[in-house]
């Protein structure tokens, strides 16, 4: 069931929360001062649970890393070194009874294997407390033990051989080995031990965070309804406008009078949605094909232009022979060329205008454009430039080639139409002064008649006087 903040005030007493409501010192505050002290309390409980949450992963991640680089290293690499010590007591033995070159070799390899277990234990953290330096000394002599039980049995001096076997290296072997187990049971009780650490600072971590985190949404919430009880009517009133505003009522007034923020937030209302019934008139003007403003946009736009006085250069573009290519591929190859078109232009006005250039599509091939006298000239020539490289793809090969098409005129007579092309009008307020969009655009319509006689793309700029 969905359930809001502002309704947990109907089911405490407006008595009971007009008393904790501290008026002294709200009649001083603004609304964002009273909302800040409302959370103070949750904020602070809520520092105080992150904080201790943190000392306390932090803890938990230094055990868990203590175990992770100390104690699991130590403990793989005493289980690999007592496991090839094992190894090479075995071939020791072999070697002693077959005296094979084979024996020696896989005892000499074994024996580098133990050296680099030795040295990861070296490398390790913290290994001042393992009895590294003794470990190697005597591995050293068990080695140089082994060398000197070779050099007897290469003499052939079996018994002699077999005396350091039984002897020195039986007794360094052990010595060895306790060694390993020995730091193999330290490892492992301090892997238990740390575990074992982890377990209770965990469930003691839970519980504080679990409680601290209680208080902090108790007093958090306490401290929103309060704020909530202070400010309740004038939102409830925004809260209705906003209702109205999503249904589409953009003339809606919320009639809050206030000096404080919220008075302010509701002339705020008011603007948005006078400016929403703007974009939403403009919205249902567009193109769409195109998706670019459509009349009402384009005379409101050029209107506003007009009243500043600002210079501006109006721009008609058309296209030419569209109207055959259109009957001889298909309504479906023109609405692409119009989307084309409609990008060509807007690439142009990006590269070569102003941000504040304005782009429309007045319907079919007509489109608008919107910038000033000195990038007029640059934006036309770019879209030329970009309408007869690109649009020429859009007929087939043969039809491409020959750099005309078969079409009916209007009164029927069958004829060729060169490829299309793009007629551009310009009307500028440089040498005579624009008053409404209804003569700009009636100057327009007949530059552009002109620039259709033209045969290829090109522009014509009106340089007449009034």
């Amino acid at each position: 069931m969905e359930f809001r903040l502002s309704q947990l005030t109907d089911y405490i007493p407006s008595s009971l929360l007009d008393k904790l409501i501290p008026k002294e010192l709200f009649s001083r505050l603004d609304i964002a001062s009273k909302m800040l002290l409302g959370y103070l309390v949750l904020v602070v409980l809520t520092v105080v649970v992150v904080v201790y949450a943190l000392v306390s992963l932090q803890n938990l991640n230094s055990l868990n890393a203590s175990i992770v680089t100390i104690d699991v290293p130590i403990q793989e690499a005493s289980d690999k070194m007592q496991e090839g010590l094992l190894a090479q007591d075995t071939y020791e033995k072999r070697f002693l009874i077959f005296n094979d070159n084979e024996r020696r070799t896989l005892f000499l390899k074994r024996g580098e294997e133990f050296r680099e277990w030795l040295d990861r234990l070296h490398k390790l953290p913290d290994s001042s407390h393992l009895p590294l330096g003794k470990l190697t000394r005597l591995y050293q002599e068990y080695s140089d033990s082994f060398a000197e039980e070779v050099q007897l049995m290469k003499a052939g001096n079996r018994d002699g051989a077999a005396r350091i076997s039984n002897g020195p290296m039986k007794e360094l072997f052990e010595q060895i080995r306790e060694l390993l187990q020995n730091m193999l049971n330290d490892a492992t009780s301090s892997r238990d031990k740390k575990m074992k650490q982890i377990s209770d600072s965990g469930k003691m971590a839970f519980l504080i965070t679990a409680l601290l985190s209680v208080l902090s949404l108790i007093f958090g919430i306490l401290g929103s309804v309060v704020v909530t009880h202070h400010i309740s009517s004038s939102i409830k009133q925004l809260s209705v406008a906003t209702g109205q505003i999503a249904e589409g009522n953009f003339d809606y007034d919320p009639q809050i009078r206030s000096k404080d923020e919220i008075g302010s937030l509701a002339t705020a209302f008011v603007e948005m949605g006078k400016r929403l019934r703007k974009l939403e008139e403009m919205y249902l003007d567009a193109s769409p094909l195109t998706r670019l403003p459509g009349g009402v946009a384009i005379e409101n736009v050029l209107k506003k232009r007009l009243e500043s006085k600002q210079p501006l250069a109006f721009c008609v573009f058309d296209l030419d022979n569209f109207k055959v290519f259109n009957d001889r591929y298909g309504y479906a190859h023109g609405s692409e060329v119009i989307k084309e078109t409609a990008r060509i232009i807007e690439q142009a006005v990006a590269e070569k205008g102003t941000p504040e250039d304005f782009v429309g599509h007045v319907g079919g091939d007509d489109f608008v454009v919107i910038t000033v006298p000195d990038r007029m000239r640059a934006v036309c020539e770019e879209v030329i430039a970009r309408f007869d490289r690109r649009i020429p793809e859009f007929y087939d090969e043969m039809d491409r080639t020959k750099g005309h098409i078969l079409g009916k005129t209007r009164q029927g007579v069958e004829m060729k139409f060169p490829l299309m092309t793009i007629s551009i009008a310009i009307v500028t307020n440089e040498r005579r002064l624009l008053t409404n969009p209804l003569q700009t655009s009636e100057i327009a319509a007949e530059l552009k008649d002109y620039a259709k006689t033209i045969p290829k793309s090109v522009f014509v700029i009106d340089k007449r006087r009034a």
